[in-house]
């Protein structure tokens, strides 16, 4: 066994004797055990030692569990966090949407996470029969044989970014730290699309909108989307939007779930990745993310004791220059 395996395998065992030890102190503890087939995870919910024996911890463990927080609240329960979901923890400790007293969190250092978009241009997912994650590759085994794919060009856009791969908070460390993909986000891809001019950035928005099927996969999925249930999108009163699935209706949802999430999103991809028609709405909330950090120095869940900029009320602002001048 390749002494990555053997580390990974005793991470997933500290993992799972951490998890039966808290469990007299939560009503339940939420991880990942195997999916349907080996290159998906899906959330459990942890109740006991049985159950505690399915928890794995891999690049298929792609969920940010922090989605169930908000709807869980009041319950003592247990998380398991990569450090993206962690960042999510804490925008909603900051928000006081959770308490903290009312969580143990299981954080371990991540690798990235498959995009699975990636591998299905490298090889037919159906007939993966196992898959191993050693290093920098991915080793799928398929009926005829095995395929090695260079880990890098299967992860997530996010990871490859990545600036958090260890927990941001967390009541448990679970494994050695990772060292973060580089020391600064250049949003490359923002760059890229801004230098297309105002008519092709909006002609590409019109392409991608009229693509939506308005199943709000997006905002169902995302950690900080805590007001499901008054959603503009569903409010009749007030009547913010129609039922109608054209391009104005669409496009102004989307415009409006970006702007609730200025300075909030952790930029955890949960969003584009939930969407069924690949549509690259996480570019909108890396924008506002973008000019919050360049007005007001912010990122969205790194740091607990931080408030966010658009919960509190400055007279004077260092980079905004208003006072004084004539409208």
């Amino acid at each position: 066994m390749a002494e990555t395996d053997r580390s990974e395998n005793e991470r997933v065992a500290r993992l799972r004797a951490t998890v039966v030890r808290e469990l007299p102190n939560v009503d339940f503890v939420l991880g990942y055990a195997r999916g349907f087939d080996p290159l998906h995870a899906t959330p459990i919910t942890v109740r006991n030692e049985q159950d505690a024996e399915r928890l794995i911890f891999d690049a298929t463990c792609v969920e940010n569990l922090a989605t169930s927080l908000y709807g869980l609240r009041g319950k003592r329960m247990g998380l398991v966090v990569k450090g993206c979901d962690s960042r999510s923890v804490v925008q909603l400790l900051q928000e006081k949407l959770v308490d903290r007293e009312n969580l143990v969190i299981f954080g371990l250092p991540c690798d990235g996470v498959l995009d699975l978009a990636k591998v299905r241009v490298r090889t037919d997912i159906a007939e993966v029969r196992g898959a191993e994650f050693t290093g920098e590759e991915v080793r799928l085994l398929l009926p005829d044989g095995e395929k090695v794919l260079p880990r890098r060009d299967v992860l997530a856009d996010k990871c490859l970014r990545c600036r958090y791969p260890n927990p941001v908070v967390y009541n448990h460390m679970i494994g050695a730290e990772r060292t973060p993909q580089g020391e600064e986000d250049a949003y490359a891809d923002l760059e890229s699309f801004e230098k297309l001019s105002a008519q092709e950035r909006f002609d590409f928005w019109k392409r991608q909108m009229s693509r939506c099927i308005r199943c709000y996969a997006c905002r169902n999925a995302c950690p900080l989307c805590v007001c499901k249930h008054v959603c503009l999108a569903d409010s009749r009163d007030p009547h913010w939007l129609s039922a109608e699935a054209n391009l104005q209706e669409k496009w102004l949802f989307q415009v409006m779930h970006a702007l609730h999430l200025a300075g909030r999103c952790t930029e955890c991809g949960e969003c584009q990745r939930s969407c069924p028609m690949g549509i690259p709405i996480l570019l909108l909330k890396r924008k506002m993310n973008r000019e919050l950090k360049e007005i007001f120095n912010y990122e969205a869940g790194v740091d607990p004791e931080a408030v966010p900029p658009l919960h509190t009320f400055q007279m004077e602002e260092d980079k905004i220059k208003d006072r004084g001048q004539l409208w």
